[in-house]
């Protein structure tokens, strides 16, 4: 196949199925592509600007394409093409994440730990959700604020309560109090990060990526989507591994060496993300679509008398 015609926005896996999506993501949250510099990133946006004109550069391989692909996917923004921040980016959920949740795990015990480390958890997501929202639909600086503070007064209210509450239960309960914050601050940071997109609606296109309009209900449809995407991420390591370390910290050995549970739940929990990353970014299409039956009457008339029944279903980027 000559270069030259060689498509690099085409997936490389099919994104209909959820093992496509899997590998897409396995791909493009790598860990390895996080601590790569930013002269590395750009040049592999470079290449991929260059394969998109028509002219790749003499002696460039299929792979090395590909490549450069998996760089441009997992540091640069889909909708405006700009290298986001690198703590905001998916490829840096696995060491990101490992750290904040293995030490949400291990101090649990006291309010003042469950407070700190709430907040730094939900200062981590409020960046992730703001760096991979749909780009086409701004936020101010006040909004972002907003969202910020009412994100993590729910994470606070929620594990400070519950850690209260569960004071006489069972020491595994307590040790599940974390995983109920972080589930119930994502029902609302998220769409608090991305308010506009449910205000004002999000760009919805044709198969071919026309422009429609915007449509507030495809930005519920999509932010829902990402909701259950980060609860389902968090949950497996939240949730099996209180159940593994209380089991553990019976053995002898394991009470000897108290100063090594949080770096040993750390590793757990980068375990588990390794996979769990991947697996929940795949659990829905990123290119989403929905029937134009279900838009909102104002938006399904317009498509309706401009195309008739030639436009079935519009789609548009949900962001991770």
């Amino acid at each position: 196949m000559a270069l030259s015609s060689f498509d690099i926005d085409a997936p490389r896996w099919d994104q209909s199925t959820f093992m496509g999506r899997l590998k897409h993501f396995f791909n493009i949250t790598d860990w390895r592509t996080a601590i790569l510099p930013d002269s590395r990133l750009d040049e592999a946006k470079a290449l991929v600007e260059s394969c998109r004109a028509g002219s790749v550069p003499p002696g460039t391989t299929e792979e090395q394409l590909h490549y450069a692909k998996k760089l441009y996917d997992s540091a640069f923004h889909p909708d405006t093409g700009d290298r986001m921040n690198l703590i905001g980016r998916m490829s840096f959920q696995v060491p990101g994440g490992m750290a904040i949740t293995g030490f949400m795990l291990q101090f649990y015990r006291t309010v003042p730990a469950v407070v700190f480390w709430q907040w730094v958890n939900q200062s981590f997501n409020a960046l992730v959700n703001y760096t991979n929202r749909n780009a086409a639909s701004p936020i101010t600086p006040k909004q972002i604020g907003v969202a910020y503070i009412t994100a993590t007064s729910t994470a606070l209210a929620t594990a400070v309560g519950l850690n209260l509450y569960t004071k006489k239960a069972p020491p595994l309960v307590a040790r599940w109090v974390p995983f109920a914050a972080v589930a119930a601050a994502n029902c609302v940071n998220i769409p608090m990060m991305r308010q506009q997109e449910i205000l004002n609606g999000i760009a919805v296109t044709d198969e071919n990526g026309n422009k429609l309009g915007h449509s507030t209900k495809a930005a519920v449809k999509g932010i829902t989507q990402v909701v259950v995407s980060r609860i389902t991420m968090a949950a497996p390591g939240m949730i099996i591994l209180p159940i593994i370390m209380q089991r553990m910290e019976k053995y002898k050995f394991m009470q000897r060496i108290t100063y090594l549970h949080g770096p040993i739940q750390v590793m757990m929990v980068g375990a588990f993300l390794v996979f769990m990353v991947p697996a929940a970014c795949s659990l829905f299409p990123q290119r989403c679509s929905m029937a134009v039956s279900k838009l909102e009457p104002e938006l399904r008339d317009s498509i309706v008398s401009q195309y008739g029944d030639a436009v079935q279903r519009v789609y548009f980027n949900k962001g991770l």
